[in-house]
């Protein structure tokens, strides 16, 4: 399909498609982390607490979004818990954002990219190419810089920015509309059949999974 001549354009999920990746976000280990990184900016909560309570806001911004797929921002979060924890004076708004990085920091097990997806990129590195991920733009796009992939890209689509996740079909007519080409013209490649391959072949547009396309790297 990609040697085809008839794809213009491709879309890439994320996750265990360009990046490997492991973590651990449960654990005490990492909630321990995070507990004593916050004592340290004002704000006072036990590990088993603030797994709960991030838990429990996670799931009620989801149930309230009105989406049928919805998304969450985990700054928001953060600085909601940090708002509700603090014993001094803080700025809630700024540190959801660090916290959030924070909690990834300590809940990364597993990090790298994907040597046959470089492969692949730079193979096809004249084809327009954009990201469509279910991702938080607050980590993952350092990630994405620091493994350089994302300068790689025309664009990158996350879905924290938008409040919705795939399989919501308005993501890949987003990225569409940034490739400025028709659904049978772009080729979606992830790891995740519901979300890279049913989704994008509802609107019209090519899919194949990931280890597929390595064939052609």
């Amino acid at each position: 399909m990609l040697q085809n001549g008839k794809i213009k354009g491709i879309i890439f999920d994320c996750y265990k498609t360009l990046i490997d990746i492991k973590t651990d976000e449960k654990s005490r280990e990492t909630n321990e982390r995070v507990s004593r990184w916050l004592l340290y900016q004002g704000v006072k909560i036990e590990p088993d607490r603030l797994r709960e309570e991030y838990r429990w806001k996670v799931v009620s911004r989801l149930e309230n979004s009105g989406q049928q797929y919805p998304d969450i921002r985990i700054e928001e979060i953060f600085a909601e818990l940090c708002a509700e924890n603090a014993f001094r004076e803080i700025d809630s708004y700024w540190l959801g954002i660090e916290t959030a990085k924070v909690f990834r920091t300590a809940s990364i097990r597993k990090l790298e990219a994907y040597p046959q997806s470089l492969r692949l990129l730079e193979k096809y590195r004249n084809i327009p190419k954009g990201i469509v991920s279910n991702a938080q733009r607050v980590f993952t796009e350092q990630e994405l810089r620091f493994l350089g992939l994302y300068d790689r890209f025309n664009f990158v689509i996350m879905s924290s920015d938008h409040c919705i996740k795939k399989p919501d079909t308005r993501l890949f007519k987003m990225a569409l509309d940034r490739l400025g080409l028709e659904p049978w013209e772009v080729l979606s490649i992830g790891d995740t059949p519901e979300n890279d391959i049913y989704a994008p072949q509802s609107l019209g547009m090519n899919a194949m999974h990931i280890h597929s396309a390595w064939k052609y790297a």
